[in-house]
């Protein structure tokens, strides 16, 4: 078995990053299923482009626990229930979402 993370890359409309971040402000879920090691949100430094981009990463004991989360009715049902799901698209904050996996080849802990 070989650790995985699945990386969202998340454009935003200019001004409304943090209105995204504060939906991964507290824990979803996606902590409880079985698999999942942990959720890192990155906001990245867009100061010089005309959108907001953050990468909600989770990493997963292997791709079986992600591919059961990410099929599993409830997380349909959390997406398609979504604060912007019923909103016209002019007031969406996202302008679009890239999902992209990784198998977790190197990880190093701080030395003692």
């Amino acid at each position: 078995m070989t650790m995985m993370m699945a990386v969202n890359t998340i454009k935003i409309k200019k001004g409304r990053a943090d209105e995204v971040l504060a939906r991964f402000a507290e824990p979803k879920t996606v902590h409880t299923y079985e698999g999942f090691v942990w959720m890192e949100v990155l906001k990245s430094d867009t100061s010089d482009l005309d959108y907001d981009e953050i990468k909600v990463c989770t990493t997963w004991e292997d791709e079986s626990y992600f591919k059961a989360w990410a099929e599993s009715g409830r997380t349909r049902r959390m997406h398609k229930e979504s604060p912007t799901a019923q909103v016209s698209e002019e007031e969406k904050p996202t302008i679009s979402a890239e999902l992209t996996t990784f198998e977790v080849v190197h990880r190093h802990a701080p030395a003692k």
